[in-house]
């Protein structure tokens, strides 16, 4: 087929296959080639610290950048995620797999990669089943307390390796109390190193974000130790990195120890879920506020909605999940979206997961003909890097703001911070989402609710404590509940409408029913037996503003023959106007009449 008239030419027409590299333009290439290399620059020292962090030889997280990139440039439908060895799950997996064989043990590298199937097996298997709603599932409060929960974990986990020490300890308390104990050994070389190392990276991060300060650390690190010969003076340094082909296979596991991870499996999934969801998020609010400038009101739509749609987001938890399946059949471990890297490549004009596999291509010639480089790479880099990703995941301005909402919600995130720190993820999730749906399960039991009155001179029903002057029409009470009717909250509502009737001579109550999204079965019998009773005591009972699904409920209950469909309306004015008592004693007046 003839190529249409002015359709702009592609570049490598075959990359198409691919989602993000459809209808590639020539004018990407440079951009994606430099996103691309200032990626490998950030992710070689920053995947070297989270294998140090897994517990895992540095290869293994090279392997693990490579599987992540290479699938989900092939698979996911994002142009600018970056998916590898992650921070944020790496401290996760590697407690609970040292909580089954000791760290370094021949089972341990094993276990950790089934731990990585397993974990891309629950992605996929969730982004094929439409499952990424679980995302919003957790409120922002038990997230922000999580991670910062982590980011304690992962900095407690470093000091010994900071300070040069053997440390100790199997959790927050006694690796604390090991490096206290050991503090006099401190190696001064050690420290001086993660120091430097951390004073460039922060200055490289203030600058701009860009600059691969962590691999300036790291190159300038690795040539004092080899220059100055401070292996010599107790200067730990990483084990070599031998360059070698991953030997692809089903790692040993026993069924008895893959039940007893799966308990962790599951949180590091859901750890996954929501960082590719915050990472898909970020970079599309990032492109639409740099639209606003310069597109139109569609394009800005469309780059907001472009990672956030639950197609596109349902697909990157596939891509993942294919990363983590590949990572681990390789002997690595599960990777994730990583906002730091994403937000790189989108800064730096990544245009396409070109600039992903640029990064891969560079990755797979590092290993190939420079892992000889690395030789003298001392251990306090990688933890200096590692403390500096720490002190991101506390994201104090969202403390704040949190702070300043509610306690209630401050407490969530202390409760889950607490937890993670002293207890476990695991415990710290599922203690804090508890938490999270007792109170909005209290708060839909006992929903808000008003009086309404007229504003003067207008039709305007308000509830009459907000501070502005309203009337009353004498006879009639206007009710207004903010909240589904359930089998939790009925009793409660139809008791607060009888204190509400109680104080005053009532001829007409007219329910409000614009805040109830919908009334379950126990809520229509219960309301029904109170209309029941108001008809008994002459009080006529109406319903305003329902929407069609209350309407639905209203009806399929039997309860909207009992309040009589001619007495639903519109709008609480409608309906005052309608039943009014004086309007009312004319209307009976009239019928009777006839």
């Amino acid at each position: 087929m003839a190529q249409k008239t002015g359709a702009r030419p592609t570049v490598l027409p075959a990359l198409a296959l691919l989602p993000t590299l459809r209808g590639y333009k020539a004018s990407w290439l440079a951009p994606d080639l430099a996103a691309g290399l200032t990626l490998v620059a950030i992710a070689i020292p920053e995947q070297m610290a989270t294998a140090h962090l897994a517990g895992m030889p540095a290869l293994a997280g090279f392997y693990a950048f490579i599987a992540g990139s290479l699938l989900f440039a092939l698979l996911g439908p994002h142009r600018q995620m970056s998916v590898g060895a992650d921070s944020t799950i790496a401290p996760v997996f590697a407690a609970g797999v040292a909580a089954v064989v000791a760290t370094g043990a021949p089972a341990y590298a094993h276990l950790v990669s089934a731990t990585a199937i397993a974990v891309g097996a629950i992605l996929v298997v969730a982004g094929l089943l439409r499952l990424g709603w679980i995302a919003d599932f957790f409120p922002l409060p038990v997230v922000t307390g999580l991670l910062a929960g982590i980011g304690v974990e992962i900095l407690v986990k470093q000091l010994p390796t900071v300070l040069g020490l053997p440390g100790g300890g199997t959790t927050t308390v006694g690796r604390v109390r090991a490096v206290v104990d050991q503090f006099a050994k401190l190696n001064g070389w050690s420290l001086a190193i993660a120091v430097a190392v951390l004073t460039i990276v922060v200055a490289a991060e203030k600058v701009d974000h860009r600059i691969p300060g962590a691999l300036i650390g790291v190159v300038g690190a690795t040539a004092v130790v080899a220059a100055a010969g401070l292996k010599s003076h107790g200067v730990r340094v990483v084990p070599a990195v031998r360059a070698a082909l991953p030997s692809f296979g089903l790692p040993s596991a026993s069924p008895s120890q893959l039940l007893n991870l799966m308990a962790m499996v599951v949180t590091v999934a859901f750890l996954c879920v929501m960082q590719i969801s915050a990472t898909a998020r970020s970079t599309s609010e990032g492109r639409a506020r740099a639209g606003a400038t310069d597109t139109s009101g569609a394009q800005t739509l469309a780059a907001l909605a472009s990672g956030r749609s639950p197609g596109d987001f349902n697909t990157n938890l596939v891509a993942v999940g294919a990363g983590s399946l590949l990572a681990g059949f390789a002997g690595s471990f599960a990777v994730d979206a990583s906002p730091p890297r994403t937000a790189v490549l989108a800064s730096a004009g990544a245009r396409s997961q070109a600039a992903g596999l640029v990064a891969t291509a560079t990755v797979v010639a590092v290993l190939a003909f420079a892992t000889g480089l690395l030789k003298d790479l001392p251990e306090a880099t990688l933890g200096a890097i590692l403390i500096f990703v720490a002190t991101r995941l506390f994201h104090f301005g969202e403390l704040r703001r949190v702070l300043r909402f509610g306690s209630f919600e401050f407490a969530l995130v202390l409760i889950t911070l607490v937890v993670v720190v002293f207890v476990g993820v695991e415990e710290g999730v599922v203690a804090a989402a508890l938490l999270a749906l007792a109170q909005r399960t209290r708060r839909s039991a006992r929903p808000s609710d008003a009086i309404l009155g007229r504003e003067p001179g207008t039709d305007h029903w308000i509830p009459t404590d907000i501070g502005k002057p309203t009337e009353q029409v004498p006879g009639v009470l206007v009710y207004l509940v903010q909240a589904p009717l359930w089998y939790g909250n009925a009793t409660h509502v139809i008791a607060r409408i009888s204190q509400a009737l109680a104080p005053i001579e009532v001829r007409v109550l007219i329910l409000d029913a614009n805040g109830v999204s919908d009334i379950d079965y126990t809520g229509a019998k219960e309301l029904e037996d109170f209309v029941s009773q108001l008809t008994t005591e002459g009080i006529i009972v109406a319903v305003a503003r329902t929407s069609h699904a209350v309407h639905h409920d209203l009806k399929h209950s039997g309860l909207l023959e009992k309040i009589g469909p001619e007495r639903l309306f519109a709008s609480v004015e409608e309906a005052v106007k309608a039943l009014a008592p004086s309007q009312a004693g004319a209307a009976g007046t009239a019928g009777a009449a006839g």
